[in-house]
């Protein structure tokens, strides 16, 4: 009988998942190192290597440098979350989704911008200001810029009907990101675009997406008063 060949991470990780659940590793054990499991399943070691780092982030697995990867002795639930398109989540509240673009054009960014993207001072990224509604009723202001030096196909797209959020989920793959949330003060802008009391308290979010070493994009989402994000455990 042929051993049985793996050839993608996700594979990979089912396989190092039913042995966990089967307790053939069992809580606490060390596990096989990387070589070896990429001869045993027949495939390369950088299969291995992500599939063992996703099991590492859901908390299942403790990895350390020259000491090898066990089996977590006390996983760790871990919330998990992905990116949305705002137009999914309004609908699937029942509401109608509306999108407006507020503004847009290729700029040089304001230095805390090329510093958390790590673009050099002077080069351009694309600037889109946006608004969604829902049932007619402002929802969030989208406030992002893209690297075009990385997703050079966002330069010919207006976003007139479809949003940069939503654009670049299905245009613009990702390898890892960052996100913070935060409350914020509705500036006189903000406030008059969502047609809020200037100061009112919005929900906001700050993400950046990155593709391996270079940014893809950052944005800066703000939700209007009443906004509830939920997530899975």
């Amino acid at each position: 009988m042929n051993t049985p060949s793996f050839r993608n991470w996700q594979s990979v990780q089912d396989e190092v998942l039913r042995r966990i659940h089967a307790r053939e590793w069992a809580p606490g054990d060390l596990i096989p190192n990387e070589a070896d499991l990429a001869i045993e399943f027949g495939c390369a070691r950088s299969t291995v290597n992500r599939a063992l780092r996703s099991l590492a982030e859901s908390g299942l697995l403790d990895r350390k440098r020259k000491v090898g990867t066990r089996v977590a002795a006390q996983p760790v639930a871990k919330a998990t979350l992905d990116i949305a398109v705002i137009r999914h989540e309004v609908e699937e509240h029942g509401a109608k989704y509306g999108y407006q673009l507020i503004a847009r054009d290729i700029a040089i960014p304001p230095l805390s911008v090329s510093g958390a993207m790590k673009t050099k001072a002077d080069d351009k990224l694309l600037h889109v200001r946006a608004l969604h509604l829902a049932d007619d009723e402002a929802y969030a202001i989208e406030d992002r810029w893209i690297n075009i030096r990385v997703v050079p196909d966002a330069e010919a797209e207006m976003f007139q009907s479809v949003s940069a959020n939503e654009w670049l989920m299905k245009h613009a793959p990702y390898t890892h990101g960052e996100i913070a949330f935060s409350a914020a003060q509705a500036s006189t802008g903000d406030a008059e675009i969502m047609g809020v009391a200037e100061n009112s308290a919005l929900f906001a979010i700050d993400r950046l997406t990155w593709d391996s070493a270079a940014s893809v994009t950052k944005v800066r989402l703000l939700f209007t008063p009443g906004y509830q994000l939920r997530t899975g455990l």
